[in-house]
């Protein structure tokens, strides 16, 4: 376990239950600190979101950074599995006006504002539980429910604090967000592999004969070349199908979730300029590249606002199951 993260759980951990409650005021001021303090590709709050968002935002990302932690970083399966377990009790306690622990005291409210129910924050449990027991997946069904409940919930929980939470959005959202895991998931295969987790798919890398031999010797081949080229221009199928949500959205979170989906575009090309020879190198998406990707995603969301397009039908076949 990581010392910053075992003292947030000395501190904070289930043995915390019975000291003094933090005050709300505490509870927020927690959250902010921990989303400002942590994040991946992209800040977690940008000047673009209405200012009175931005509390609720840092309540969700430290419910999900704790979660996260829980499952990567406690370093013992089952340890991690008790702990998981102790966050979904804090949850449910949440839900019923008892929270303790600062992130649930600050997510009551978010929760109470917007009427979220809990299953999003269920489902993420749910698939930091299933890391400390699948480790590899035989087939991508497999691999796409468990980006259901990893990386979705989020992008629903972001509709839920816009308003504009409908099947149709959730569709366009849940295709981004899957989008995103999986072009993380490319970006860190030696990583994943370090921690003793493999998510290329048994049935593509049998496909494209990659065999386990290869697996284990970490081996750049040809069909590893392959092997990836197809999964990212999988990855890349989900996110541009995911696009029309930002037509949907007001100004600026209209630009927030087209930068998100062009960012991770953004990965995938990265993985692609190395010549998809992630296990000698980790792509990243620099401060250069995300400056640029702003001021596109703000350009066309200008050019939507002068020039809207007709209104959208639903679409039954927008369907966020890849079709090879």
């Amino acid at each position: 376990m990581t010392a910053p993260f075992q003292a947030e759980l000395d501190r904070w951990g289930p043995q915390a239950a019975a000291g003094p409650r933090v005050t709300l005021a505490q509870a927020q001021a927690y959250c902010r600190d921990l989303a400002r303090t942590h994040y991946e590709n992209f800040p977690v709050v940008s000047w673009l979101l209405p200012r009175r968002l931005h509390q609720h935002f840092y309540n969700i990302y430290a419910y999900c950074r704790w979660a996260d932690d829980l499952g990567d970083e406690v370093g013992d399966a089952a340890r991690s599995l008790e702990l998981l377990a102790w966050w979904r009790r804090e949850l449910e306690a949440c839900r019923a006006g008892a929270a303790t622990h600062p992130v649930f005291v600050a997510l009551a409210e978010t929760l109470a504002e917007f009427a979220i129910p809990l299953d999003p924050f269920v489902d993420l449990i749910s698939a930091f539980e299933q890391d400390q027991r699948v480790t590899e997946y035989e087939t991508f069904v497999q691999l796409r429910d468990y980006c259901r409940r990893s990386a979705d919930p989020v992008g629903r929980l972001v509709l839920y604090l816009c308003g504009a939470h409908t099947e149709q959005n959730v569709s366009w959202s849940d295709s981004i967000c899957t989008g995103l895991q999986l072009a993380n998931f490319w970006q860190d295969v030696s990583r994943d592999f370090d921690r003793g987790r493999v998510y290329l798919p048994r049935e593509d890398r049998e496909r494209f004969g990659y065999s386990r031999e290869d697996l284990a010797a970490r081996a750049e081949t040809a069909e590893f070349v392959r092997l990836m080229e197809f999964e990212v221009g999988r990855a890349r199928d989900f996110l541009i199908a995911g696009l029309p949500l930002a037509e949907e959205l007001p100004f600026r979170m209209r630009i927030e979730v087209e930068l998100f989906a062009r960012g991770g575009l953004r990965i995938l090309d990265r993985i692609a300029g190395i010549g998809y020879c992630v296990w000698r190198t980790r792509p990243v998406v620099t401060k250069r590249d995300f400056a640029g990707l702003f001021l596109r995603s703000f350009g066309r969301a200008v050019a939507r606002g002068c020039f809207p397009r007709r209104p959208r039908a639903a679409d039954p076949s927008s369907s966020t199951t890849y079709r090879p």
